[in-house]
């Protein structure tokens, strides 16, 4: 990405922004790059997109051929941004990256979208033309028509304009694609000692400090969780502290990381189970929100616990009735083995409690039922009453649509167990989501503002790409993550 005050010598596509009224669309922004959409230009666009249809929609595309005024523009494309006043910083967002997507094998852009908002058109741009083909062969490898854009140039009206904001917006971005990476990397080459050591390897290169547990370190720590739920796999668990010593305030930040879920003795059904290798989604979003704010140089000390392990069935794995104990002395009635993710969270959950942190933050793909009650875009978000709104409130501005919900008391009687200190989940199918939540408030640490974010829908795109969302993992809640830290810094 690169800013520019006009269209350079080689640019083949010239992107526009187009807003709908009644009246007809018109070319937003309509204050700014007069030198390039002149009044003569803009009229000769208008004229264009009027005769093919164009309305302005919400991220409907229109692609025309270049006036003559715009020398060594071959063509304009033009996305819909929708009514002028509900374009905000997401409908930029999503509009630029649907305009990326659509420019497959396009070597330079330019586009206006900066001048409405340079770092949420940036974010879209570069997410728009995410692509993961590290395993395709050339049989199947991306044609040279099929490559992402290689080169967007934000006009700009002067030279120093949005700097800082085009910096960020790159840095996020590309936190985002390295949790996408990890979530879409199958679960044959990404399994827990892996994750470990690429996620040690992104660590030591930013500079931060990094413990790697192994199953023996593990064992001799009584991480019970942990353990419990990757016994049944050849490939034993671990456990993964990365440090950002950024300031005096510290989050703890804590992500789930089972890199694949097959349920374990309660296995699950054989349709769609291929999707289980996003079960991690929520660890490779810490990593990444960890190494993106030391990046930033945030003034908050930032501390990921990632537990990482592979539930399967076989001789060695956890039964249904088995007991095990938590890091920390919890012990736990195992009556689901699908019911993992609470397991290893619990155990990194009060390991992270020790560095008394502040605010403390978990992120699992964690519930099905997340997904019956709020759809596979609305991450729910649980937690104690003021940061939990917090962090959904936030979530929202930054376009990734977290919800509050609720931790009604009824329920937390239902996770007593008759021979250990809590069962793994209630005996009934009603408030999954929630359950989960109150199991997991048993182990935060008293006085601790804490949220847990429950992605299990949000974090990876089973159907078809939208905005600048494409299919398989989507990085959420990366951008959630980093504004809440830079908010606690603000404060």
């Amino acid at each position: 990405m690169a800013r520019t005050v006009t269209l350079g010598p080689d640019t083949d596509v010239l992107v526009i922004g187009l807003t709908s009224s009644e009246n007809g669309p018109s070319i937003a922004p309509d204050d700014l790059f007069g030198d390039v959409l002149t009044a003569e230009v803009r009229a000769e666009l208008l004229d264009q997109l009027g005769a093919v249809g164009a309305k302005g929609k919400a991220e409907e595309l229109t692609r025309v051929p270049a006036p003559a005024l715009l020398d060594g523009v071959t063509s304009v494309l033009a996305v819909g941004l929708g009514a002028p006043d509900k374009v905000d910083a997401e409908q930029i967002r999503r509009s630029a990256g649907v305009a990326a997507r659509s420019l497959s094998g396009t070597e330079v852009v330019a586009t206006t979208l900066g001048g409405l908002d340079l770092g949420a058109a940036a974010e879209g741009f570069y997410l728009g033309a995410y692509t993961f083909t590290p395993f395709r062969s050339q049989k199947s490898a991306p044609k040279p028509d099929e490559q992402p854009v290689t080169r967007v140039e934000f006009l700009v009206p002067e030279p120093d304009f949005g700097e800082e904001a085009l910096q960020r917006a790159q840095l996020v971005a590309e936190a985002v694609a390295t949790a996408r990476d990890f979530v879409n990397t199958p679960p044959s080459h990404l399994f827990p000692a892996e994750f470990a050591a690429r996620a040690q390897v992104l660590a030591e290169g930013a500079g931060l400090e990094v413990e790697v547990l192994d199953e023996k370190a593990l064992e001799a720590g009584g991480y019970g969780g942990v353990l419990g739920v990757g016994k049944g796999s050849s490939r034993p668990p671990r456990l993964v502290r990365i440090s950002y010593p950024g300031g005096e305030k510290k989050v703890a930040l804590v992500g789930k990381g089972v890199t694949f879920d097959t349920g374990g003795i309660s296995i699950k059904p054989a349709q769609n189970m291929e999707n289980m290798t996003s079960d991690m989604a929520g660890a490779a979003a810490v990593v990444a929100t960890v190494l993106l704010a030391a990046r930033l140089g945030v003034s908050v000390t930032v501390t990921a616990t990632v537990p990482m392990a592979e539930n399967m069935p076989s001789a060695t794995a956890q039964r249904p009735g088995d007991v095990l104990t938590q890091y920390g002395g919890t012990t736990v009635e195992v009556i689901n083995t699908d019911a993992e993710g609470r397991l290893i969270l619990a155990d990194a959950i009060v390991r992270a409690g020790e560095d008394a942190p502040d605010y403390l933050i978990d992120v699992a793909t964690l519930t099905g039922a997340q997904m019956v009650a709020l759809g596979t875009r609305t991450p729910g978000v649980l937690g104690t009453d003021d940061f939990r709104d917090r962090v959904a409130r936030i979530s929202r501005e930054v376009g990734e649509n977290g919800w509050a919900m609720p931790f009604p008391a009824e329920l937390r009687a239902d996770l007593n167990s008759k021979i250990a200190d809590l069962a793994n989940v209630t005996p009934h199918r009603w408030g999954g989501m929630l359950s989960a939540g109150l199991f997991l408030e048993e182990f935060v640490p008293e006085g601790v503002q804490w949220a847990h974010l429950d992605v299990a829908g949000p974090a990876y795109n089973t159907g078809g790409p939208f905005g600048y969302i494409g299919k398989g993992g989507t990085g959420v809640p990366v951008r959630t993550l980093i504004a809440v830290i830079e908010d606690i810094a603000a404060e």
